[in-house]
């Protein structure tokens, strides 16, 4: 395919309004480097860590840097959840790849050290990312997928599902598990609730009412009001307390969240959107043998097992917009809305 010298691409240019996102139709195109590939960008969905990096979310103190990884070196491609086509290959790379339509995994390993997470970057953040028309991605991070599904659905997955399915993981969720599941509406808290019943758990998702059927619908055994006491609520299900609770939400009521899980519980958390400041009483940890687990990096396990969920339709998009990219500001407007079920995605092929 022809590959043009520059490109149109979003720039974060700082932290700030959702004015730090200014398009371009003429940034240089990236090339691929030995071991790389150019990807031709199709779709790219939104996610909570655009927002988060573009506000400067991540710092925690005055002097702490804005981004998850550290300092950015503005401008900034974001976009972490691409599908596309590879374009062209670096050296040591199979030109046979050219053509292939590939999911990619948004984390950028040290392939000497795949395993040190101090060296571990992420795509649309420290590596440019899905807000343009190529990116630049290691070879082994991209994934060929088949084209049963559009690429719009395919880019609402790689973020959103891969860190539902790592959350997962690393609780050992097992069949006939009852998993309780906060922001289940949202991207990964839906892909958590279809992942948990892929796997024989019992998800039972913590929402707003008026959302309680699409919940359901991607396959919650129960739903849950999220402004409900939680104890008495599990009670009226039959429920009692839980095996695991795969939370993206935090905020006031995290206490009640440990406080559902049953002895010897499991508990991982991968986002603090209802806050990221809680209280924890530590006779509720030790008393009750409680295991608290942090997840954001996944391994690379993770995503091959991704596709194949993905190719065997064990779980299903969950697209609730699309945008062209030239509109990203009203995209990530209607996405801090939160007025939605599923994902938000880029149609980059659009225009």
């Amino acid at each position: 395919m022809t590959i043009p010298p520059t490109m149109r691409a979003v720039l974060l240019t700082r932290h700030g309004d959702l004015d730090a996102l200014v398009v371009v139709d003429d940034h240089p195109t990236p090339q691929p480097g030995p071991g790389e590939v150019l990807v031709r960008v199709d779709a790219c969905a939104i996610n909570n860590t655009d927002v988060n990096t573009r506000v400067g979310w991540y710092a925690q103190d005055d002097d702490d840097a804005g981004a998850w990884g550290g300092e950015l070196d503005f401008p900034v491609v974001q976009g972490a959840d691409v599908c596309g086509v590879i374009a062209a290959v670096g050296p040591s790379v199979a030109h046979e790849r050219v053509g292939e339509q590939v999911l990619v995994d948004p984390w950028v390993r040290n392939g000497a050290a795949p395993d040190d997470l101090e060296q571990a970057g992420y795509i649309g953040s420290e590596h440019d990312g899905g807000y343009a028309e190529f990116l630049v991605a290691p070879a082994i991070n991209a994934h060929p997928v088949s084209r049963r599904l559009t690429p719009v659905q395919l880019a609402s997955f790689p973020t959103s599902a891969g860190t539902a399915l790592d959350m997962l993981r690393r609780a050992g969720v097992a069949a006939g598990e009852h998993v309780l599941i906060t922001g289940a509406s949202g991207g990964v808290g839906g892909y958590a609730v279809q992942i948990a019943k892929a796997l024989g758990a019992i998800p039972i998702g913590v929402c707003a009412p008026a959302k309680s059927a699409a919940v359901r619908g991607l396959g919650a055994a129960h739903t849950i009001d999220r402004d409900a006491e939680l104890g008495p609520a599990l009670a009226a299900l039959g429920v009692g307390r839980v095996d695991v609770v795969a939370d993206v939400v935090g905020g006031p009521q995290w206490p009640s969240y440990l406080a559902a899980l049953r002895r010897g519980g499991r508990y991982v958390i991968s986002g603090a959107i209802g806050g990221p400041v809680v209280e924890l009483d530590l006779r509720t940890l030790y008393l009750e043998d409680l295991t608290l687990i942090g997840a954001t990096i996944t391994a690379p396990s993770v995503f091959t097992e991704l596709v194949r969920l993905i190719e065997a339709g064990a779980i299903q998009p969950a697209v609730a917009a699309t945008f062209p990219l030239a509109q990203v500001k009203a995209a990530q407007q209607a996405f801090i809305a939160k007025d939605f079920v599923g994902k938000i995605v880029l149609d980059v092929a659009a225009g």
